[in-house]
């Protein structure tokens, strides 16, 4: 009974602060882009408009639940609560400290790829239980744009996998103890970001919701909670893969490199402290991005997907595996000329390749 309470209060200690922090994510939003375009904001509800997100929620609960006649009404139901679940589904694996996760799985990068590419069954279930043309073309368009940047994604992660040879995502963080992975995979960042926009249907990559084209897209046909479970699902998702960008490329946890002088004073700061000022830096991106680019044509997104990320991600990814190659052949053949211990001091004055390494020179 003890350990069914306990883990009950496990994952409302996780679930609770990230339905907090989506909440709040939406005011940041409104409050960023009033700033971009000269005007208030959320201010009434609430000293500046703290409140806002508790009463936006309140309204959207006690709303009327309005179900189509010609409606499949249990798929109907079902499509934004999967969409919701499986957004609060991937969170178990993040790392957010040293040690502080709800599971440490060992491939915890491939069950992150598996409850995102399962995405898309939420959405496909609305649009075509809807029975709604606007709907349906919607659910098309988001599940054909989600699938396409998921390739290129993909390989991405791909490359950061070869170098640190774990699938844990608390390993890849401690590999970049030396260097953070976004110095060495600095194009292969900017197209993670990128992809993460259409993987996530943010602008200017919101084609899915083009308001004048498709009036609002797979989610015409919902009100209250279902409306509401859609977009918790998506700025949830859109924090999960700004944390998740943060620990394949920005070091997760640990502190940025420093001198003697305020090493000190990044190690007194917690790690969790370090994940949220990351995250927080890559979510403004994300709403910035909204703010002041236009949306792109459908057939752009597509190009910009299979013709351009495609081809880059695939390029870079045989350029890195190329380099690690070539490095350890050159390891093998050193092995012969030199000592365990000669290798060894070679390592200790090049700290960037020692975890790149490590299994080799045991073997040695």
């Amino acid at each position: 009974m003890l350990i069914i309470i306990e883990q009950i209060i496990k994952i409302l200690s996780l679930i609770v602060p990230l339905l907090g922090a989506v909440a709040y994510f939406t005011l940041a939003e409104r409050k960023i882009m009033a700033s971009i375009q000269q005007r208030r904001g959320p201010n009434v509800v609430g000293f500046f408009g703290l409140l806002q997100p508790l009463a936006d929620g309140l309204k959207l609960l006690i709303k009327e639940t309005v179900l189509p006649s010609s409606a499949n009404t249990i798929l109907f139901i079902i499509g934004p609560i999967v969409t919701f679940q499986l957004s609060l589904m991937s969170w178990i694996v993040i790392p957010f400290d040293f040690g502080s996760m709800f599971i440490d799985m060992n491939v915890g990068v491939l069950y992150l790829l598996g409850i995102s590419s399962l995405g898309v069954y939420g959405i496909i279930t609305a649009g075509w239980a809807s029975n709604s043309k606007y709907a349906f073309l919607g659910a098309l368009r988001s599940a054909g744009q989600m699938v396409s940047y998921e390739v290129s994604l993909g390989l991405i992660i791909l490359s950061v996998l070869i170098i640190t040879n774990s699938l844990c995502l608390s390993e890849i963080v401690i590999s970049q103890a030396g260097c953070w992975f976004i110095i060495p995979l600095f194009p292969t960042f900017i197209m993670f970001l990128i992809s993460a926009l259409a993987e996530t249907n943010r602008a200017p990559f919101d084609l899915p919701e083009a308001e004048g084209e498709l009036v609002a897209g797979y989610n015409v046909e919902y009100s209250a909670m279902g409306f509401a479970l859609f977009f918790l699902g998506e700025y949830g998702n859109m924090l999960l893969i700004s944390t998740f960008t943060t620990i394949l490329f920005l070091g997760g946890w640990l502190w940025p490199l420093a001198n003697p002088f305020t090493s000190l004073f990044f190690q007194l700061v917690p790690g969790y402290l370090w994940t949220g000022l990351k995250v927080s830096v890559l979510a403004f991106f994300f709403v910035a991005t909204r703010a002041v680019l236009p949306r792109f044509r459908y057939d752009q997104l597509m190009y910009i997907g299979w013709k351009v990320f495609l081809p880059m991600s695939l390029g870079f990814l045989l350029l890195v595996s190329g380099f690690i190659f070539s490095y350890q052949l050159q390891l093998n053949n050193c092995h012969h000329l030199l000592t365990v211990e000669q290798i060894e001091i070679f390592l200790a004055d090049h700290t960037s390749y020692k975890d790149l390494v490590g299994s080799i020179v045991r073997k040695i």
